[in-house]
């Protein structure tokens, strides 16, 4: 289920990581082949492996 719904994910769209909240919000660089690189508030850059974590989009800012 979570490979399907981060395969939605584009670059641009801001997100966060369900089990590091303490990240903060991150945006979407890049989505390939169920690898999405997010670059967060307080981590930085971080691929994220879709078949283990699905991320949860952010709308409101």
């Amino acid at each position: 289920m979570s490979l399907e719904m981060n395969a939605l994910l584009e670059p641009g769209q801001l997100v966060r990581h369900p089990q590091a909240p303490e990240w903060g919000i991150g945006q979407v660089q890049s989505n390939i082949g169920g690898r999405v690189t997010v670059n967060f508030e307080e981590e930085g850059k971080v691929v994220i492996d879709s078949a283990k974590v699905m991320l949860i989009s952010v709308y409101d800012m």
